[in-house]
């Protein structure tokens, strides 16, 4: 009798392939997560200071105005896709710290703070917001803790801090007491569909004050939590920070 040897059928090529398809699916899951749901952002800038420093790593709820179609929201290049809702886009509280697209240049991320809404007016005296014709309530706080782990680049100004009060939202703001450049602005009123923004570092914020407004459908969501802050050293004499306290905390 032939002996005959037996031929195993070589599944490498199956198994390949199903750690592929794994791969892209996970891939693909988790760029839909950031995409509709929930997202992570550096903050690499002092215009949010006190609320948000240098270094601090934030979690953006992506869905917080209305549930989006993963990836209809895209900005690169050239490229600037307005976001399409399941039902429809909430409009943002006042106080809210949101997530935009840059209405000079869509495809850069900004950070501020929402300050009016569409058909409010927006009037600036002696630094003081008047929204609809009423101030926000300020009062003077303790500049102590927040210059505690105050940016190099700021302790040489004369920096005041206030909490500040604009409609339900209560959060703190600091002032430059030395600068003297743009106390006042002319009574607007915001357009439909548009958000006009503010920096918590007031002097030290490029906002709405002087490019504008910012449309709604560019709103990529609401800051939420902190969820790591680390500074790393740079040319401003900024010494390496890790700050494990701001780990955990709510963004207001």
């Amino acid at each position: 009798m032939e002996d005959f040897e037996e031929v195993v059928p070589d599944k490498k090529p199956a198994n390949l392939k199903k750690e592929v398809l794994l791969i892209v699916s996970i891939i693909f899951t988790v760029l839909v997560f950031r995409s509709s749901l929930y997202e992570p952002y550096r903050i690499p800038s002092g215009s949010m200071i006190p609320t948000l420093k240098i270094g601090d790593y934030i979690v953006v709820n992506k869905f917080a105005y209305g549930l989006k179609i993963p990836f209809s929201d895209m900005a690169f290049g050239d490229i600037n896709l307005d976001p399409s809702y399941v039902f429809k886009q909430d409009l943002p509280k006042r106080g809210d710290v949101i997530v935009f697209k840059f209405p000079k240049d869509p495809s850069i991320n900004y950070i501020k703070r929402v300050i009016g809404l569409p058909g409010d007016t927006i009037e600036i005296k002696d630094k003081v917001i008047y929204v609809n014709d009423v101030a926000t309530t300020t009062s003077a706080v303790s500049a102590k803790p927040f210059l505690k782990d105050m940016e190099a680049k700021f302790k040489k100004h004369k920096l005041k801090f206030f909490s500040v009060k604009n409609g339900d939202a209560k959060y703190f703001i600091q002032q430059d007491s030395d600068n003297y450049f743009l106390v006042n602005k002319d009574k607007i009123t915001i357009p439909k569909g548009e958000l006009f923004v503010m920096g918590d570092n007031r002097d030290f914020s490029y906002d709405s004050r002087f490019w504008g407004t910012v449309p709604l459908n560019y709103v990529k969501g609401r800051a939420e939590m902190i969820w790591f802050s680390i500074r790393f050293p740079s040319g401003d004499g900024e010494e390496f920070l890790f700050r494990p306290s701001r780990i955990g905390s709510s963004i207001f």
